[in-house]
């Protein structure tokens, strides 16, 4: 039997698994039985997104997997609504609830910080005390942002999940959050290999040091900073390797070299580019 994953506490008293299991870029057609190995391996935090386009098969592995529902932590995303969201984000929410064959999810998140919103988070406050909805954060969130919704919201977002791995660490925002009670979580944990990550020497020389992999240092980094984590894979044996990281701690010393590796810069694009804005509000769900 798998060991239970230890959890985090949320801004509302819910717990939430600090590891899990995500599905970006998984393909339809994989996902369905990725996830049910994840689940088997003892993943009980899934991630997934509108604009994923998996829901359904991320629904399905839920559905045959046999876990009592309240032993899972579902998150999924709102994609960008144009004004005035309330009611299409109600909508989108709705479909999302229809594609993953559950009655609500344990948290719902902004996917990116453009759009309606304003209307997008009163709707998602909505949701929350109606119960679709178990806690509501954001994704992608600059901390100007951050800060304006939470100073001119009534529901504090429960989450914010931002690139975040060692190139690019978070700290200083990470402590601003924790100040405003938010959770950070982060997305691409492993940069996806960029820059030489899965060869890095110092992640390497800190992985034999404790006999793990250097996969298994940076999720056993983030989650020994309070990161929640979610790394993906569709290789059953890395889902199993990826979860087996809680008999181990990092020193004060190595957490120290593994803070010199940031650069802070993002291995993939940066959110406030205005051409990378035309290009995400320009996309919608159909």
């Amino acid at each position: 039997m798998a060991t239970a994953t230890p959890t985090v506490t949320l801004n509302n008293g819910i717990e939430m698994p600090v590891l899990g299991f995500g599905v970006y870029q998984v393909g339809a057609d994989e996902t369905e039985a990725a996830v049910s190995s994840a689940l088997a391996a003892g993943y009980r935090l899934l991630d997934t997104a509108a604009a994923y386009g998996n829901e359904e098969a991320v629904g399905a592995a839920i559905a045959s997997s046999g876990i009592p529902r309240d032993e899972l932590f579902i998150t999924t995303k709102l994609w960008i609504q144009d004004a005035p969201a309330e009611a299409n984000t109600a909508r989108a929410l709705d479909d999302s609830l229809r594609k993953l064959g559950l009655e609500y999810v344990d948290l719902y998140l902004m996917h990116q910080p453009f759009g309606d919103t304003y209307g997008q988070w009163r709707a998602m406050e909505q949701a929350n005390k109606d119960g679709k909805a178990r806690a509501v954060g954001v994704s992608n969130f600059a901390p100007d942002q951050l800060l304006d919704l939470i100073i001119n919201n009534e529901v504090v977002p429960a989450v914010n999940q931002i690139e975040t791995h060692p190139f690019k660490q978070n700290t200083d925002y990470q402590e601003l959050m924790r100040g405003e009670g938010v959770q950070i979580e982060s997305w691409g944990p492993f940069a996806e290999g960029k820059n030489g990550l899965f060869t890095n020497e110092v992640l390497a020389a800190i992985g034999a040091e404790h006999g793990k992999s250097v996969a298994q240092v940076v999720l056993r980094w983030l989650t020994q900073r309070g990161v929640v984590a979610i790394p993906k894979t569709v290789n059953p044996d890395r889902m199993a390797q990826n979860l087996d990281v809680f008999d181990f701690e990092l020193t004060e010393a190595q957490m120290a070299r593994i803070a010199d590796l940031h650069t802070g810069g993002s291995q993939f694009f940066d959110h406030q580019d205005p051409e990378m804005v035309r290009w995400l509000s320009a996309r919608r769900l159909g």
